[in-house]
């Protein structure tokens, strides 16, 4: 039985805001990631859902960030 190993996930909102980003860059950046990159869907009540990362992802999201900024140069 695989366990999984992620204790927290930080919201989109809290990580654009300590990467110094917007939410809709980040949201862009990581629309296309998957599971398996750190990213997940966290669904509330009704149709309240956010879009969240481990700490996996957030390393993922700054590789994607510094890319972004080499691919814009």
């Amino acid at each position: 039985m695989q366990l999984n190993k992620v204790h927290s996930v930080k919201t989109i909102d809290r990580v654009a805001a300590e990467l110094g980003e917007t939410v809709d860059r980040i949201f862009d950046l990581a629309i296309d990631t998957e599971p398996e990159d750190g990213v997940i869907w966290v669904y509330g009540p009704g149709d309240d859902s956010v879009i969240a990362f481990s700490p996996f992802g957030i390393e993922n999201l700054r590789e994607l960030i510094d890319m972004d900024h080499e691919h814009a140069r």
